[in-house]
């Protein structure tokens, strides 16, 4: 009976030492989804009231844990009985990132940036309540997208793995990545109330005084630095997923450094994505007219 007993526990010590491997592989293939979810999801929670912004964060990370719900079974199945869909879906992804990414540098390029003044009165308008709903879904939305390609992008990790082991490995991914970003992002919109209580508690002077407008001055760079490094993690995710799943566009160059190979071909299907969503939207205005 003890013998027994004591095998059991070796079995699932020798699970749990599977999933944290397998789960360390996982967490870093999505690291750069995660990256630009934090960035994306660091904007959307700002330009609230201050009494607002934690309980719309709230909301959002309550939505982001319901895709998931819905997410990981489907995955789950889809790879147990087609799992030709989970490539699909990781190829589709991959073309979904690529032209986010590139789309953001397009428009940071090419498109007019908003002035002090123009966010200032943007910010304003986000307090009524229905625009509030509004980007809350909007951001829900968003998540929905980004957990579809951590999700696969996990489990494609642990494929070849037990079914029990691929079970834990990408529901822990899963809640993981929920808890880790969306901690985050409360400590990120947090840091200008924080500054200013450092602020008014030192009465403008001292050391809490210069403390606390570093944090108030740092906010909106540190969402610029996220939102620069979420759009390159972005085009390296995306063309990892090509080079890793598509023969031909693996042995492309194969002396090229991998991550400029990467990056190279996440910034081309990006341009594609871009060129042919742009040709097929003028040739529905077109139809219309």
């Amino acid at each position: 009976m003890a013998s027994g007993f004591f095998a059991i526990l070796d079995d699932i010590a020798a699970l749990m030492d599977d999933v944290s491997v397998a789960a360390k592989v996982a967490t870093r293939k999505t690291a750069g989804i995660l990256g630009d979810d934090l960035a994306v999801n660091a904007e959307k929670a700002t330009g609230f009231l201050s009494s607002r912004e934690l309980p719309v964060l709230w909301a959002i990370t309550k939505g982001s844990f319901i895709n998931k719900l819905i997410i990981v079974p489907i995955a789950l199945l889809l790879n147990a009985f087609f799992p030709l869909a989970i490539k699909i879906a990781l190829l589709l992804g991959g073309l979904y990132l690529a032209y986010e990414g590139v789309e953001k540098i397009i428009e940071y390029f090419f498109h007019h940036s908003k002035t002090g003044h123009e966010v200032v009165e943007e910010a304003q308008q986000v307090n009524s309540d229905t625009d509030e709903k509004a980007k809350i879904k909007s951001a829900i939305t968003t998540d929905f997208i980004l957990s579809i390609e951590i999700v696969i992008i996990a489990l494609g990790s642990v494929v070849e793995e037990a079914l029990t082991t691929q079970i834990i490995t990408v529901v822990a991914v899963a809640i993981l990545a929920t808890v880790g970003v969306y901690g985050i992002v409360a400590l990120i919109v947090r840091m200008d109330d924080a500054g200013f209580k450092l602020i008014k508690h030192s009465n403008n002077k001292g050391f809490l005084s210069v403390v606390g407008s570093l944090l108030v001055k740092s906010l909106p760079v540190i969402i610029r630095i996220l939102a620069v490094v979420g759009t390159i993690a972005l085009l390296l995710v995306s063309g990892g997923i090509f080079v890793h799943n598509i023969e031909y566009v693996h042995h492309i160059l194969p002396e090229l450094n991998t991550t400029i190979k990467e990056l190279a071909v996440g910034i081309t299907a990006g341009l594609l994505a871009v060129i042919s969503a742009t040709g097929a939207q003028k040739v529905l205005v077109l139809i219309k007219r």
